[in-house]
């Protein structure tokens, strides 16, 4: 199914069938407007208007053609989560799971990753949980960069709209994309940096340590670094980057 948004409490907003939401932007293209003029009908047309909430952002993504991704999909996945989120986890792309339910980590690695939450001293549904690029690529391969820049607009805007107090960059490719760098994954981790004055951290992605357990001690370290900057100790949150 693909994907839109709906509030299922103030703060909490989960994806729904593409029906609804084209139901909804259809509605909204009937009503009747005043035309414009037509130089800022030109721009329209060149430039279509960013949506500014989390609903529009998702029925943008669900009628993205902008790479060939879109060909091989069966859903889009643009994410689900808290709107008001201590952590926005970011992961590489959807699965095949994710492709078929429109919903991000559900599969094998994101039922590791629900495990991992608690040890943050939260539950998934208080966090915003999104991929880099909104279709499955093909056979889970990594997405290309044209793919990336295509889709990278979309979670940018999200980050934006929801402003986590963290990102946990779940691998490499979403920390090298977010954080514009070719540095392994490895260099990057046990360190926080910043988004656009968020703070970010790095670690492994759940389906890496699936297939290699001896990650799991380094997965812990960087939950511990993460939970320690959700407790607003600054102090603690740069002595236990240190180590």
């Amino acid at each position: 199914m693909s994907t839109g948004f709906s509030r299922r409490r103030q703060d909490v907003i989960f994806t729904l069938p593409a029906q609804e939401t084209a139901a909804a932007v259809t509605a909204t293209a009937a009503t009747p407007a005043a035309a414009p003029a037509p130089a800022a009908a030109a721009t329209a047309a060149a430039r279509p208007a960013e949506p500014e909430d989390l609903p529009g952002i998702a029925a943008q993504v669900a009628s993205c053609t902008a790479c060939g991704l879109c060909s091989g999909r069966k859903t889009t996945v643009p994410g689900e989560g808290s709107l008001r989120p201590p952590v926005f986890f970011v992961g590489e792309g959807p699965g095949e799971e994710e492709d078929r339910t429109g919903r991000p980590f559900v599969g094998a690695a994101g039922k590791y990753l629900d495990k991992w939450i608690p040890a943050i001293g939260l539950q998934r549904h208080q966090c915003f949980i999104a991929n880099v690029v909104k279709c499955r690529p093909p056979r889970n391969r990594e997405p290309r960069p044209e793919e990336i820049a295509a889709c990278l607009p979309f979670l940018k805007r999200q980050i934006k709209l929801i402003q986590p107090k963290t990102i946990c960059c779940l691998g490499r490719i979403a920390a090298q994309t977010l954080l514009e760098t070719t540095s392994s994954l490895g260099s990057l981790r046990g360190r926080v940096h910043a988004w656009q004055g968020i703070p970010l951290i790095v670690t492994y992605h759940p389906s890496a340590v699936l297939r290699e357990p001896s990650l799991r001690k380094p997965v812990w370290d960087d939950l511990r670094l993460l939970k320690t900057l959700l407790s607003d100790d600054p102090d603690a949150a740069s002595e236990q980057a240190g180590k």
